[in-house]
């Protein structure tokens, strides 16, 4: 039987987890449900983050208090919509006796969650995809079920495989600053380009990418000492996606532009998330 031992063994947890520590007591009561062991450690362990930038547990702990926002607002989302199409909507809804209880959520807006029937510790996990109205449930529980995907012995029909395919890690949550640079086209070939910005923010790890059939290519970094996470992209404009700590952005602004001349590209821009400028 797989543990959270085994997950533990297979993508070790950060030392300083974020969010992970707090009265489970006050969370059960105000679910009215208690909540199953390994989902407590999973949490003590990891805290509030990702793994493989996809997955994000749902700490009811810190200041949003995930578990309970999402378990809280679930029915007044979705009961509208099952009321309009019953037949595509084959599960409850918590607080509904034995519905679906939300404990992690992807970044493309799936829900993992868990069916409540029965003891906690016998729940089982239901991916959702909300927006297609999919569902794939799994004979298994949270720590089971996350082993299973990210080891590739367990399959879903709605999460994608290729979110796994750069490694295996788990990133603690960390508030960053949000910058894209948007760059001139450079007479260097683009693995030369892309050498030199990991040489600048050296030592890099690899977190995935693709390359279209047109040979425009995504390369998603971690400058693993600086805390800084990055894409380079060349896929419909050639840009460099930068998200770092607040107190580093004087020495972002320096690293970036500084690296851009060194691939031989102008910056045409650099814009915040919601597109406003930022160091003109």
């Amino acid at each position: 039987m797989t543990t959270i031992d085994d997950l533990v063994a297979l993508v070790p947890p950060p030392t300083e987890p974020v969010d992970a520590r707090g009265d489970w007591d006050e969370v059960e009561a105000a679910l009215g449900l208690a909540l199953p062991a390994d989902f407590k450690a999973l949490i003590g362990l990891y805290g509030l983050g990702q793994f493989v930038d996809h997955i994000t547990p749902l700490t009811p702990f810190g200041a949003h208090g995930l578990l309970i926002e999402r378990a809280q607002g679930l029915l007044g989302r979705e009961g509208p919509y099952r009321e309009k199409y019953p037949a595509e909507c084959p599960y409850p809804f918590y607080p509904e006796p034995g519905g679906l209880l939300e404990w992690a959520g992807t970044d493309n807006g799936d829900a993992l969650c868990w069916l409540t029937e029965g003891e906690p510790d016998g729940w089982r996990v239901v991916v959702w995809n909300p927006r297609a109205v999919a569902y794939h449930e799994h004979d298994a529980g949270a720590a089971r079920f996350l082993h299973g995907w990210l080891s590739g012995r367990v399959s879903t029909r709605i999460l994608s495989d290729e979110f796994r395919q750069a490694g295996l890690w788990f990133e603690p949550f960390r508030v960053r600053e949000h910058v894209t640079l948007t760059l001139s086209e450079s007479s260097l070939p683009y693995d030369e380009r892309l050498r030199i910005l990991r040489e600048a923010l050296a030592p890099t790890e690899h977190r995935g990418g693709y390359e279209d059939e047109d040979g425009d290519r995504q390369d998603h970094l971690a400058a693993t000492d600086l805390g800084w996470r990055l894409t380079y992209a060349s896929d419909f404009d050639h840009q460099i996606l930068a998200a770092f700590p607040p107190e580093d952005e004087q020495r972002a602004r320096l690293t970036l532009f500084d690296t851009a001349r060194r691939m031989g590209c102008r910056v045409l821009s650099a814009t915040t998330r919601l597109g406003e400028p930022v160091w003109t």
